[in-house]
């Protein structure tokens, strides 16, 4: 046997890695002996592997998912660096949504949600009727930002087939969008034309689930938020603010939550308002203004 090689056990103690590690690595296609005999199946490794090994224990040092550790490891040079740099900044957001989500919670778990509700202003309007063209997904949390300035973009774009852009677009809640529940989601574009956008959603085809409709008159309580305020957790404590809100006026909700987008998000800094939080409420139970 060539004297270069080592055995597993010998390997696996200069490379400070387990037998079983090094075995589901060769299965992943991490790291693969460099020799494997035919008859007894045992795997043999050459010395210069030792690096390679060193290195993937320390990714997994990151918790980095083995399908990602073979991106960097496989990857060259400055291109290895990049992946694991945009693997970490991937973590960092995670961390940093997570320690906010932290913070929401220790507010509601304390009862301090009236602390946080304080914060909103909240207000009744009124909309009137309007013909939206419309798309509709079920997503889950971390898809819907994403979902949401896609969805809204192709719609924006139709709306020129349809007379035109004719309010501020708005996202329909039609069940909660959470990390185990996938709504679904309907983005809205009022238009000006109600024959070209049904003419327009009868070109779509069923890809997108898109449809025109004619949105009722509503009366809405609603907040304004910023764009830093958009984010979750921070928008579910707008949200419970205005039902909060709600309740303690008598009024009674009277439709799914939405999103209103009424400012030019690209071009909105972290403290510009850019949506208003609103709910649909009984015009019966309001009082005289």
């Amino acid at each position: 046997m060539n004297e270069e090689l080592l055995t597993i056990g010998a390997f696996a103690a200069r490379a400070r890695l387990s037998a079983k590690a090094l075995r589901l690595y060769d299965r992943l296609g991490l790291l693969a002996p460099a020799h494997v005999d035919a008859g007894s199946g045992y795997r043999y490794y050459r010395a210069d592997q030792v690096e390679h090994a060193r290195l993937v224990a320390l990714l997994r040092q990151l918790d980095m998912p083995l399908a990602r550790i073979a991106e960097v490891t496989g990857a060259g040079g400055a291109e290895a660096a990049e992946r694991l740099a945009a693997y970490w900044a991937d973590v960092e957001a995670r961390l940093a949504g997570q320690r906010t989500l932290v913070e929401y919670l220790r507010g509601r778990l304390s009862g301090r949600n009236s602390e946080m509700y304080e914060k909103f202003a909240i207000e009744i309007i009124d909309v009137p009727a309007q013909v939206v063209i419309t798309e509709s997904r079920h997503t889950l949390a971390d898809e819907l930002p994403t979902w949401i300035g896609a969805s809204l973009g192709r719609l924006e774009a139709g709306a020129r087939e349809c007379g035109g852009v004719k309010g501020a677009p708005f996202v329909v809640y039609h069940s909660e969008v959470s990390m185990e529940s996938d709504g679904p989601a309907e983005s809205c574009v009022p238009v000006a034309d109600e024959a070209a956008a049904r003419a327009w959603a009868g070109r779509q085809g069923r890809a997108r689930e898109t449809a025109v409709r004619v949105e009722p008159a509503a009366r809405l309580a609603r907040t304004r938020i910023t764009k830093a305020q958009v984010a979750h957790p921070q928008i579910l404590a707008a949200f419970e603010a205005v039902e909060q809100w709600t309740a303690g006026e008598g009024l009674s909700i009277a439709g799914p939550c939405r999103e209103i987008y009424f400012a030019d998000w690209d071009a909105a800094g972290p403290g510009d308002p850019v949506c208003d939080v609103a709910f649909p409420v009984h015009r019966s139970a309001v009082t005289a203004e």
